[in-house]
């Protein structure tokens, strides 16, 4: 079986490196160079799991910037291509999504076409309207950066917005690929607004977790008490339980943002507290952070780092870009060490590449996560990172 692969993104190679393990892999990108890397057995982005299978896996995978080598004669045809959310309009740039089908469709009408992109909610049918094609359908993935091949290797779920044969041949495929046993791995199949409803709401869930430890901080922080010893005390509850509750400058990164948000926008004429609370508990944590760094009054602010998470190459959406801007409305200047060179455009913000200089002239260093870099200066450092961990 012939397998296709559009975008080469974490959902998308981490997928094309799961599946060629047992089938024929096409991976489509428009970039010469992750095609290069890709079929030099070279790994795009940190992942240890992936590196692993890319050195001592005998996979089926080739790369190409041709769509016609690409969709002919592949079974499955899987989009992981970018969507961007407009905050603005409330919408999400589908137009990478739906370009790909159009190619599908004149190259390949009988393929079955697999959604992986983050999509509003709805868009899947919308397609199979559009392009009276009942071969679409959207499979949500859960994945964390840095973790994407191990989360497919052993899934906490597959769930596919199709209840026909071709939407349990697919949901079996991705099973079979996988480390777990096929009966241990939860498969559900249900409508593609279903689907597409599981994936907003476990981000939401997420974000909602975020929040609430965050409010506990700041809580423990405006009554001087240990975050830390209060937490440790809830989270002994097995009902609980000890994950998503260290606290942060907020949460950030590809999903929770526009997932939230999104779901918000959803939510326009149906009765709602809980989500717009999610959505606006984000925004008075960052400014809460803000204001307790104003309130030392630093002439000049360091920043370590804009990733939200340690060992990542993401800041997209971090909340620490809104914490620097607002203290900038304070005359503060803020000066960045960010040592891998990343595109970085912010305006009146020094980026520094020393960490010696960086700490010299930094009165107070803000880091939304700690670093062993920080351990000599921990007087100057602050942060709300808890448990060391993610």
């Amino acid at each position: 079986m012939k397998i296709t692969v559009v975008g080469t993104g974490y959902v998308g190679f981490s997928l094309s490196v799961l599946l060629a393990q047992r089938f024929h892999v096409i991976a489509l990108d428009i970039d010469e160079k992750k095609i290069s890397l890709i079929n030099q057995r070279k790994s795009i982005f940190k992942d240890i799991e992936v590196e692993k299978f890319l050195s001592s896996k005998n996979l089926r995978l080739n790369a190409t910037q041709d769509k016609n080598e690409a969709y002919k004669d592949a079974e499955f045809i899987i989009i992981a291509t970018p969507t961007n959310y407009d905050e603005e309009s409330g919408s999400f740039d589908t137009s990478s999504v739906e370009s790909v089908i159009d190619d599908i469709q004149n190259i390949n009408e009988k393929a079955n076409i697999v959604i992986k992109s983050t999509i509003p909610f709805g868009f899947t049918d919308s397609c199979r309207q559009f392009y009276k094609n009942d071969n679409i359908f959207y499979s949500p993935e859960f994945l964390r950066e840095n973790n994407a091949l191990s989360d497919n290797l052993y899934p906490s779920r597959i769930i596919v917005g199709d209840t026909t044969k071709k939407a349990e041949n697919f949901a079996r495929i991705l099973a079979e690929c996988s480390l777990k046993k096929y009966e241990e791995i939860p498969i559900l199949l249900m409508q593609s607004k279903e689907a597409e409803a599981v994936k907003l709401f476990s981000n939401t869930y997420l974000a909602m977790r975020i929040s609430f430890f965050n409010e506990l901080d700041t809580f423990s922080e405006k009554n001087s008490l240990s975050t830390k010893r209060i937490i440790d005390g809830i989270c002994e509850d097995q009902r609980i339980g000890s994950y998503y509750n260290n606290p942060s400058f907020g949460y950030g990164g590809y999903c929770l943002p526009k997932d939230t948000k999104q779901l918000l926008k959803n939510y326009d004429k149906i009765p709602n507290e809980i989500i717009k609370a999610i959505v606006a508990s984000n925004e008075t944590r960052k400014n809460f952070i803000a204001d307790n760094i104003v309130n030392k009054a630093p002439k000049i602010v360091g920043v370590y780092r804009l990733v939200m998470k340690k060992e990542s190459l993401n800041f997209r959406e971090s909340a620490v870009i809104d914490i620097i801007k607002r203290i900038q409305n304070h005359d503060i200047k803020v000066v960045l060490y960010e040592p891998l060179n990343q595109q970085v455009d912010l305006d009146g913000v020094e980026i520094i590449d020393s960490l010696d200089e960086f700490i010299d002239i930094s009165e107070i260093i803000i880091a939304n996560r700690l670093s062993d870099e920080l351990e000599k200066v921990k007087h100057k450092v602050y942060s709300r990172d808890l448990f060391n961990n993610n």
